[in-house]
């Protein structure tokens, strides 16, 4: 039996045993390629959201982590319209698109560390 990307199969509905038989009955996700990384999501929902490390771009990283009203707020305010809610096969399909997606650099300042380090070791000392 092939039981899909999520290991749930093609019959998950949302209200498994697992995830407490309370989650909606939709899902929520952010376009990470339209995503400004403004942060404004993580901080109406923060059970929800969050930024990833690597290009600082908002994630949900909980379907049920917070009220629906929460949510809703942080779509609703979201400056670029890159949150949605999506059914859970939807969800699938976007989710195992994410590998080939290719996420431009916002260009923002940030925690660079790892990268300063990389330059550092690629270039010789001089002392």
């Amino acid at each position: 039996m092939d039981r899909g990307i999520d290991g749930y199969g093609e019959d998950r509905n949302g209200l498994e045993p697992e995830l407490g038989g309370s989650l909606r009955q939709n899902a929520v996700y952010v376009d990470e390629g339209t995503c400004i990384g403004c942060g404004h999501c993580a901080y109406v929902a923060r059970n929800t959201f969050a930024l990833e490390t690597e290009h600082g771009r908002a994630r949900a990283i909980s379907q049920d982590g917070d009220a629906e009203e929460q949510v809703q707020e942080a779509i609703d305010t979201c400056p670029v319209d890159c949150i949605a809610w999506v059914s859970f096969a939807e969800l699938r399909e976007l989710e195992a698109a994410r590998c080939f997606q290719i996420v431009p650099d916002l260009g923002i300042a940030g925690d660079r560390s790892r990268h300063v380090r990389q330059l550092r070791r690629s270039k010789p000392s001089k002392f």
